[in-house]
């Protein structure tokens, strides 16, 4: 059964692969899929009729770049909180994400698939969940977060699936079991950590981790099981070596150059930055007790942020929308579209958050775009964010009726 039919008429339909407004089109939707999409005649009597009255219609958002499960700011005590308790926390981050708009959300470690099942259900409401599981780490990684002096892995060595901690994997083999760990976990891609981080209290911001052979490796583990490979990476030696391993994606690259950025465009890979992440804890860092070490490297990426977009936007690097907040910092969220108005068009960041994702994930058949056959995921807006990105960065405001899958999540049309 394809379940009940409606059909959007008299919308302005955004059509994110042309980056062009499509007047007087009306959108059929069967069950959880579109199946027309026209600016023909059409007779849609038997429908369920939603009239947009002229106003933008545009596919559902996607955050390419999400943590649902840090819960918290302290990552440290956020390990060692139970699998359940986060899961439960997680689920009203997940489900203010989706009030947001975010349809679909890319999760580059943490979430695991009991999570992804209870939102397939509808146990918890939130976007489509596509994750990672555990982050691949070298010892002393961005993800091994051991404080110094704690020996051993122990009680931080996992969290039931949930938390940020990471597989910690030395050598090839060692890589090639944590990545098939997570293949059989069934993870969705897979997230290497390779350079150093702001949030991990023993690492160089500019270092590489991982050999190019255990990174070359974690690729093909990852490709063997018809997946791809994202890097968290900043300084132009680690993106660079991560991209000639086959890395899909190069996830913050904030302090890239024009050289990186052309090997990044050679290679076909997408850039994710996560400019809101560093304008937070550039205010609130600080007060939350993050160390002067910590705050130095966090200081040293905000400010190269949107120069590194505007480097790869340059040279024709896809650029992605992504966030990666933590905590109460979520909250921050949509306002990741104004932080990006300096260096790319207004169209482009809303194709950042559409096709362009959807094309990252290779899931443009499904999302980012409104076409037959892809999920009914929808929002009818007050405004046009073509001209003005400020209407989807209060979604509160802006989004009159918000759909996913074909079912009305809220209307006020």
């Amino acid at each position: 059964m394809k379940g009940p039919r409606q059909a959007i008429v008299n919308a302005r339909l955004f059509d994110s692969a042309s980056g062009t407004l499509r007047p007087q089109t009306t959108i059929v939707i069967e069950g959880e899929r579109i199946t027309a999409v026209t600016q023909e005649p059409l007779q849609v009597d038997d429908a369920r009729l939603i009239d947009a009255a002229g106003r933008v219609v545009m596919p559902g958002l996607i955050d390419a770049h999400v943590h649902v499960v840090a819960t918290s700011h302290d990552l440290v005590g956020l390990a060692l909180q139970p699998a359940s308790l986060v899961g439960a926390q997680s689920s009203h981050i997940l489900r203010d994400m989706l009030q947001r708009g975010f349809t679909t959300v890319r999760d580059a470690a943490g979430a695991d698939f009991g999570l992804q099942e209870a939102v397939a259900r509808g146990l918890y409401e939130g976007p489509r969940l596509f994750i990672a599981g555990h982050p691949i780490s070298q010892t002393g990684g961005h993800a091994d977060m051991r404080p110094k002096g704690v020996q051993g892995q122990g009680m931080f060595c996992s969290c039931a699936g949930l938390g940020l901690v990471g597989a910690i994997a030395d050598g090839v083999g060692e890589v090639r079991r944590a990545v098939r760990e997570q293949v059989r976990n069934g993870a969705n891609h897979i997230k290497i950590m390779a350079g150093g981080g702001v949030s991990s209290p023993t690492d160089p911001i500019d270092g590489t981790q991982f050999s190019v052979e255990e990174l070359r490796a974690a690729v093909e583990e990852a490709e063997a099981a018809n997946l791809y490979a994202l890097a968290h990476a900043y300084s132009p030696r680690a993106v660079t070596r991560a991209v000639q391993a086959g890395v899909r994606s190069i996830e913050h690259g904030n302090l890239i150059d024009e050289a990186t950025a052309r090997v990044m465009k050679q290679h076909g890979t997408y850039l994710v930055p996560t400019l809101s992440t560093y304008a937070a804890l550039a205010e609130e860092g600080q007060r939350l007790g993050w160390s002067a070490a910590m705050l130095d490297k966090l200081q040293g990426v905000h400010d190269r942020g949107l120069h590194a977009v505007q480097l790869a936007h340059a040279e024709g690097v896809p650029v992605v929308f992504g966030t990666d907040l933590l905590g109460h910092m979520h909250a921050r969220q949509s306002g990741e579209f104004l932080l990006r108005a300096a260096a790319l068009s207004t169209v482009e960041v809303l194709q950042s958050a559409t096709i362009t994702a959807a094309r990252l994930m290779r899931q443009e058949a499904h999302i980012g775009q409104i076409v037959p056959g892809a999920f009914a995921d929808l929002l009818v807006l007050e405004g046009d964010p073509t001209e003005d990105l400020s209407v989807l960065a209060d979604p509160a405001r802006s989004i009159c009726l918000l759909m996913q899958g074909g079912r009305l999540v809220r209307s006020s049309l």
